[in-house]
């Protein structure tokens, strides 16, 4: 396990989150104007951000938006994650026919706490086929499974299936990312030997100083040279403004710790 003894201090914390943000909207009630104003806040003085996060059919407008350095995202089988392949494979042909560069799939978590795990891999396969070659982040709902046995075993199905990401949560649900969470996933991440692997939390970070200890367990159990956008991500829609305060020389705006 690669370690660093470097503390990043809340400057740098606040460049590296921007620079690895996948700014999210996906309220049911988002609108064409709800995606421009997303858009917008997407490029910002101190730079853009890694994505924008929007649900299939607002892709063809958010690419048409914005630089091809600022990737789109879109969600499948999104939020409850159902063992629907067909839904999946359906929001996937959407997402890529309207040129999106990423897709955020929920994985089937009830499906494999109720021991349907040989279910979950032909699920997980059969989107990775489908997908390629757009980055695929899969959601675990880590708040959900809450077992870390299950938490390391989703992650461990979703590497092996050929994921590119894995990501803790759909911030739907009463747990989103927490610490405890993020450790069992970085861990398996770190011992599966795949070096590509990224890791993504999301879901109830909010603050400059969230991201922060986020960013430090990365760095601990990854190394230093993970934290950058093909690696790793934070899917947030009110993170961007602290990071702003932050780096405009204002005090953190939503000061709390994970840790």
């Amino acid at each position: 396990m690669t370690t660093t003894t470097d503390r990043l201090d809340l400057q740098l914390a606040a460049r590296l989150a921007l620079q690895c943000l996948d700014l999210t909207s996906l309220n049911d009630a988002d609108t064409a104007a709800d995606v421009t104003a997303l858009c917008e806040r997407a490029q910002t003085a101190f730079g853009p951000v890694a994505a924008v996060c929007v649900w299939p059919r607002f892709v063809a407008q958010a690419r048409s938006m914005l630089p091809p350095e600022i990737k789109v995202a879109a969600v499948a089988d999104f939020p409850d994650g159902a063992l629907d392949l067909a839904r999946a494979i359906a929001d996937i042909e959407t997402i890529a026919q309207a040129g999106g560069d990423e897709v955020d799939v929920v994985l089937p978590w009830r499906a494999l706490q109720a021991g349907q795990r040989s279910e979950v891999e032909e699920f997980l396969a059969e989107v990775r086929h489908a997908s390629r070659p757009l980055t695929l982040k899969v959601i675990i709902e880590s708040g959900e499974l809450a077992d870390p046995e299950l938490i390391a075993e989703a992650t461990r199905l979703s590497l092996a299936a050929g994921a590119d990401f894995v990501k803790t949560s759909t911030g739907k649900t009463p747990v989103s990312a927490t610490p405890e969470a993020a450790r069992v996933m970085l861990r398996e991440i770190a011992a599966s030997g795949m070096a590509a692997a990224g890791f993504k939390a999301s879901g109830g970070i909010r603050s400059v100083a969230d991201a922060q200890a986020y960013l430090q367990q990365a760095a601990d159990v990854l190394g230093a040279d993970a934290l950058q956008p093909r690696r790793f991500r934070f899917g947030a829609s009110g993170l961007l403004k602290d990071i702003e305060a932050v780096l405009s020389g204002q005090a953190s705006q939503a000061v709390t710790s994970v840790y």
